[in-house]
């Protein structure tokens, strides 16, 4: 149901582009200069007992009229984290982005590791109901039906649906069509959450296992969720959990500051350091959060060359990236995801810029004087200006780039089948999920358009080697051809940034964006 007396109508400056921009006496404070303290660890994470009680309000990016509670349908950072308060997955990826039990209990597989047992645990949905086998193939039908694009879908391929069984009412015999040694990070892929078998109408009545329930939803606007006493890892100790939407950073961050919101996901490096130390808001640092990019579309003209893309790679000026687009807060990329997780290929030379290099690939691919369209948009952080310090940078190769700025609710569709060349970015997975939901043939969210038949053989190969260091083998021959040709200009890793009101605690302050701790609001409390 849309409650109209609900936060909608109590933050309507929300909607507004620019909300409180020169009207409060927050806005005014300085958004340029150093602030103090860069430490990992912020006051809104700090210890101290728990208290009960309270309503925290969120202000994420938003995706428009559009938006929905469907779990498998969540793409934004703001539908993840409505999902996450509604709903649980089977596991779901710790800090270090290994697999973490959740409704899973345990795993068990057979020697052939074609067969995996998982036993759930004891838990309930909102409506009462315990949540059962059945209710974990009936989500994972439903996510793999060939009718639909659910996120989820390409992570689950593994799995042989029809010969998966229940084995009593908490035990699930996952079938599989080949040997996966990491099953458990199937369990976790992003979107595979667990719904009842007889689900529907999500947007006017959700029932998860998660631990808050359903109050209300506005599209595009605000959604308010009540805790849930009965959740199986211990009842949140706020009351609700409000989500706002507001699509400027500016009208998060000054939310924030004028008192209306609690805390504000994903804040400017520039905004950051502004308020970083100066005592009115807490300021956290997620590092190493989210990958930042450049997508090439390999299935057209004129990055179906390879030697196109690869005199892309050497335009780019990464250290120049990172300072201009980031102000500093992150790392150069090397055009792999995942650097620092398990299986990166970290023995790759780093890539630097060599225009000599680039303007001669591009002269044997007949793309002298190529003139290129990248689409970008002011839907994340940086996106703006990693654009034009990249269209400088391509024409001290020759190449013209035209910026063009899309709308902030729909670029995310808009680029993913549209267009030749566009900004880009990612939280935190495990490599092999980036590979089964970006890089293989049926991905749904193959934003490069990356389709290779023998690189799909070799992710079912690295799925299917028992030996751990057999199969890191088979993921660095896959990175590095990603390397040598893929369509992913990775130029940096960004530090995610958040901000609280000073009297918020519980935040996790070492979970990179996508993982369990990340946006986990039953842990968190008003002081």
């Amino acid at each position: 149901m849309n409650d109209e007396r609900l936060p909608g109508e109590r933050f309507p400056a929300l909607r507004r582009r620019g909300f409180l921009a020169a009207t409060t006496g927050a806005a005014a404070l300085a958004l340029t200069g150093c602030g103090g303290g860069t430490d990992d660890k912020a006051d809104s994470g700090s210890g101290g007992t728990p208290r009960r009680g309270g309503r925290l309000r969120a202000a994420f990016a938003g995706g428009g009229a559009g938006e929905t509670l469907d779990p498998h349908l969540a793409s934004l950072f703001a539908d993840v984290a409505r999902a996450k308060a509604l709903y649980d997955k089977l596991a779901d990826y710790g800090a270090d982005l290994s697999a973490q039990p959740r409704l899973a209990e345990k795993w068990q597989s057979n020697k052939t590791l074609d067969r995996w047992q998982v036993t759930l645990r004891e838990a309930t949905f909102h409506d009462g109901k315990p949540v059962t086998a059945k209710d974990v193939l009936h989500s994972y039908r439903r996510i793999a039906d060939p009718k639909q694009a659910f996120r989820a879908k390409a992570s689950l391929e593994p799995i042989d649906l029809d010969a998966s069984r229940a084995r009593g009412d908490r035990t699930v015999e996952f079938v599989l069509k080949r040997p996966t040694a990491e099953f458990p990070n199937v369990l976790a892929a992003f979107g595979a959450y667990i719904v009842p078998e007889h689900a529907g109408d999500f947007d006017r009545k959700p029932i998860g296992s998660g631990p808050f329930r359903f109050v209300s939803f506005t599209p595009g606007r605000s959604a308010v969720f009540r805790r849930y006493e009965d959740y199986w890892d211990g009842a949140p100790h706020l009351d609700e959990i409000e989500f706002v939407v507001a699509n400027e950073e500016s009208a998060r961050v000054n939310a924030l500051l004028a008192g209306q919101v609690e805390y504000a996901h994903e804040l400017n490096p520039t905004t950051a350091r502004a308020h970083e130390g100066r005592g009115q808001i807490e300021i956290v640092r997620l590092r190493n959060s989210a990958m930042q990019a450049f997508c090439m579309k390999t299935d057209r003209p004129p990055f179906d060359d390879k030697r196109v893309r690869e005199a892309f790679f050497l335009i780019a000026d990464r250290e120049e990236l990172v300072a201009g687009a980031l102000s500093g807060a992150g790392e150069v990329g090397n055009d792999l995801f995942g650097k620092g997780y398990e299986y990166y290929a970290d023995g790759l030379p780093q890539r630097a810029q060599d225009l000599d290099r680039a303007r001669a690939l591009l002269k044997q691919a007949g793309a002298e004087k190529l003139k290129v369209t990248l689409d970008t948009s002011a839907v994340a952080a940086g996106f703006t200006e990693a654009a034009s310090i990249f269209r400088d940078q391509a024409a001290e190769a020759g190449v013209t780039i035209d910026v063009k700025t899309g709308s902030k609710d729909s670029y995310w569709s808009d680029i993913l089948d549209g267009g030749t060349l566009c900004c880009y970015r990612s939280g935190a997975m495990p490599i092999e999920a980036h590979i089964s939901q970006r890089l293989l043939t049926d991905s749904t969210t193959n934003a490069t358009q990356w389709r290779h038949k023998d690189f799909d053989a070799l992710y079912q190969q690295a799925q299917s080697t028992r030996d751990k260091t057999e199969r890191a083998a088979v993921y660095e021959r896959m990175q590095r051809r990603l390397y040598t040709e893929g369509g992913f200009l990775i130029w940096g890793f960004a530090d995610w940034i958040l901000g609280t009101s000073r009297k918020v605690r519980g935040v996790e302050t070492k979970a990179p964006a996508n993982t369990l701790d990340w946006a986990r609001f039953d842990k968190v409390w008003l002081a």
